[in-house]
């Protein structure tokens, strides 16, 4: 594989950390965007990588990013605005819009290869148990039309020369350094406490894969080349309650599950399983 030069906002949350990791392993160079905070973060995890110190990367203009973009082959944008409390209808979300159309000028202008943006499947019709890339969007939160809308300009502003563009959209993902107000890490938390965790009848159909293998997919699109929409999934439905008895049995503890005392939101789709198209780098 070639080496290349990848900018990477994000680098310390989620889904960025994982990017960042895959990355380096494949021998790349990353130079990560990331706040002034978050320094000592990248280095405490013990992921070496040049470091752009940029207070609030939705506030640059396209002429600074042009400059942070110079010499790099391919940009990865993973940063957004994600408070589990509200992220779903901030009008944060707006400006993430304002400032991704921004960066990705900037690489624009600074003749950047490649540029890789993260979507969500929420971008979606839903429910389905079987989106495919070609499945009609509708999206039903300020979050999901916010994504929509940067996806849908990049397609535009990028196809008369500029750059490979890739639009990576992640599923239900799980695992290190999930947010401790999600699903996962509340049941842990329970099971642990030895606490009752008390959870919805869970019949949802999810399409659940560790933010580990999410991370090798999406850094591997540095490599494979892959443009245009991309389901980061497993491509297998499983029923929210197995997937939390399955949990529980790690700690042998079902009879701490309490199934049916949560009520289900109304806008949570009965089902959302992807067809994974990635393509291997090869």
């Amino acid at each position: 594989m070639t080496s290349r030069r990848v900018l990477l906002t994000g680098a310390t949350g989620f889904v960025g950390r994982q990017i960042h990791r895959c990355l380096l392993e494949a021998g790349h160079l990353v130079v990560a965007a990331v706040r002034p905070d978050s320094v000592a973060k990248l280095e405490q995890g013990g992921l070496a990588a040049e470091i752009a110190v940029i207070d609030d990367v939705f506030a640059v203009t396209a002429d600074d990013w042009a400059g942070h973009c110079n010499g790099i082959d391919a940009v990865i944008h993973a940063a957004w605005y994600v408070n589990p409390r509200d992220y779903l209808d901030s009008r944060e979300n707006i400006r993430c819009v304002a400032g991704s159309m921004a960066l990705a000028e900037g690489a624009m202008r600074a003749g950047v290869g490649h540029f890789i943006g993260v979507g969500t499947c929420a971008e979606y019709r839903l429910p389905s148990d079987h989106l495919t890339i070609d499945h009609p969007l509708e999206p039903k939160t300020l979050y999901a039309a916010s994504k929509i809308a940067v996806f849908q300009m990049l397609q535009q502003m990028f196809k008369t020369g500029g750059p490979i563009f890739s639009w990576c959209r992640i599923f239900y993902l799980h695992g290190e350094g999930e947010y401790p107000q999600r699903l996962v890490p509340y049941v842990r938390q329970k099971l642990e406490q030895g606490q009752v965790a008390k959870l919805s009848k869970g019949t949802q159909l999810r399409d659940f894969l560790n933010v580990r293998e999410a991370g090798a997919m999406i850094a591997g699109v540095v490599d494979s080349g892959q443009a245009g929409p991309i389901n980061i999934c497993s491509g297998v439905g499983v029923r929210l309650r197995d997937f939390i008895e399955a949990i529980a049995d790690e700690y042998g503890r079902r009879d701490l599950l309490e199934f049916g005392t949560a009520d289900i939101h109304p806008s949570d789709p009965a089902a959302v399983v992807g067809v994974c198209n990635v393509i291997s780098a090869g």
